[in-house]
């Protein structure tokens, strides 16, 4: 009997956490919320307020964007909203090799009226001030969207770490960065509009997140590769000052080359004779469809690329990205600026063990004596030492592409960052290098680019063409993600699972994360010093 009034007594209780898993709870009555332009309501799932497709910013073309057209009726933010037009061609023409498979990309329904949100949060009325974590997606500066991958999806953080979860879509490739300067007032700020749609997002997440159970006042944006170059923009951005108040970017150094004024003006003036534009009629361009508008941008970098070459002047090697104008971007990479005005952000910037692993397994496979000859083409007499340097950072090298897939395009200029910011006097700063190794694609995938992203997420399930979603991963997510939770909330990464995470200063404490995660100090300079001698020499 007193089983059956236990049941009775628990069984509501029973119910309710069943009911809880997996279930979506939509209606006409949940989760409305006032916003700058109108009300939206949202659904529930798992517990978990969501919302997608919010507008947060309106834009003509290669304009500055303003505020959202209003609207008067509760709308329902049920789906995801336009995504930035992309190269689809160049998209198809990739494939569906192994990369493919990992990354599931979903490219969404294009349009140039882009400028939507998504959010992620556990309630909204309960007067709670929680961390609000921004997504930037990667792509570079020409692809992607907020739910380009299945793994961005915002959930799992928003439960773990009741926080706010932000994901963002914005102006990319040539509707983003065309510098149409030249041509007018009208056009001031064309060259990075694609950046101006962060802030603007910023500034409405800033003003209504509050309602979504949110704290203004503490912020944290973080990107991955192509969004690791825009979260570094903002950060040496005068304009976006004040708007976030942690900053964390990952994989993305090698995405923070910058087209001058001089060379932006020439793309553009380029892309004009492409569209037989006159100068004088430059308005014209507005009516371009994007398809013409697009092939004539990608015909234009190619061109003054090539001169760019046969002059020996440097030319982004994305193409389409950051203008360093006077306005978005007008001092020196975290020059003295931009060193006094992150002073109070704190800051992560990491990479992964081997960003272009399928790339360079290509290669040379495992073949030992065809790596070793490949190293010394590149590395002539100093090829020996580069692989000792390559088995001393990373004591567990054992396959011939294990020297082929380290990462030196990323971790160079992760370095590079670092440094400036503690020679500049940043008091907090952290480093880190993801190090785990997938199972799949017979270990080919190694740390590659993307790998930390399902971790971050505490997203395995939905990445488990990736990470293989073994219980290891499993494991590691829950204190990868767990970190990246602390940092929103408390500015400092050190979390449960990992040894303590010391600030990065002259001596180079850099977390390894892995299944054993470990604090090492300037590991790997002696390889870097090898590999990128230029680039590190001044440091």
């Amino acid at each position: 009997m007193k089983y059956l009034l236990l049941l009775i007594v628990f069984a509501p209780l029973l119910l309710s956490a069943q009911c809880d898993k997996g279930t979506i709870i939509a209606s006409n009555d949940i989760g409305i919320v006032e916003t700058e332009s109108g009300k939206v309501r949202g659904y529930i799932e798992d517990g978990i307020y969501t919302y997608k497709g919010i507008p947060y910013a309106y834009a003509e073309r290669f304009m500055k964007p303003g505020p959202a057209k209003p609207w008067e009726d509760v709308r329902f933010m049920g789906y995801y909203g336009a995504t930035a037009p992309l190269d689809l061609e160049a998209i198809k023409a990739r494939g569906n090799g192994a990369g493919m498979f990992a990354m599931k990309n979903d490219w969404g329904y294009p349009h140039e009226d882009c400028q939507s949100l998504n959010i992620w949060t556990p309630n909204i009325n309960d007067n709670k001030k929680r961390p609000v974590i921004f997504w930037i997606h990667g792509g570079g500066y020409e692809y992607g969207s907020s739910h380009e991958l299945p793994f961005y999806d915002g959930k799992n953080l928003s439960k773990k770490g009741d926080v706010v979860y932000v994901s963002v879509n914005h102006r990319l490739n040539i509707l983003g960065f065309l510098d149409l300067s030249q041509y007018g007032e009208k056009y001031k700020y064309s060259a990075n509009v694609g950046l101006l749609d962060l802030v603007a997002s910023l500034k409405w997440v800033k003003n209504s997140i509050a309602n979504f159970g949110g704290d203004p006042d503490n912020i944290t944006v973080f990107g991955q590769s192509g969004g690791g170059g825009k979260i570094t923009a903002l950060l040496n951005s005068p304009v976006a000052d004040g708007l976030f108040q942690q900053a964390i970017v990952m994989s993305g150094s090698f995405a923070q080359q910058y087209q001058t004024p001089k060379m932006a003006q020439k793309v553009s003036s380029k892309v004009l004779k492409e569209l037989d534009i006159k100068e004088s009629k430059v308005d014209e361009i507005q009516k371009v469809p994007y398809d013409v508008l697009l092939r004539a941008g990608k015909r234009a970098l190619a061109a003054i690329a090539e001169e760019a070459k046969a002059k020996g002047e440097a030319f982004p090697r994305l193409g389409w990205g950051p203008v360093a104008d006077d306005y978005f971007l007008p001092y020196p990479m975290f020059g003295k600026e931009v060193l006094k005005q992150v002073d109070d952000v704190n800051i992560i910037i990491g990479t992964t063990k081997t960003e272009f692993a399928v790339m360079a397994a290509m290669m040379t496979g495992e073949d030992m004596e065809a790596t070793k000859s490949a190293l010394k083409m590149r590395y002539k007499d100093k090829a020996d030492t580069y692989m000792e340097a390559v088995r001393k950072a990373y004591p567990d090298t054992k396959k011939a592409s294990d020297y082929m897939a380290i990462d030196l395009m990323f971790r160079p200029g992760a370095i590079r960052d670092a440094n400036k910011l503690v020679k500049g006097g940043h008091k907090n700063t952290y480093m880190y290098v993801f190090t785990w190794e997938s199972p799949i694609n017979d270990g080919g995938f190694k740390s590659m680019h993307c790998m930390e992203l399902p971790f971050v997420f505490n997203n395995i399930e939905l990445g488990r063409e990736m990470t293989g979603g073994g219980e290891e991963a499993y494991k590691l997510a829950d204190i990868v993600s767990g970190a990246w939770i602390n940092f929103a909330r408390f500015g400092n990464p050190s979390a449960k699972g990992l040894p303590t995470w010391p600030k990065y200063t002259k001596e180079g404490a850099t977390m390894i994360l892995d299944v054993d995660s470990e604090v090492k100090y300037h590991f790997d300079k002696e390889l870097m010093e090898i590999a990128m001698p230029d680039l590190m020499s001044s440091y």
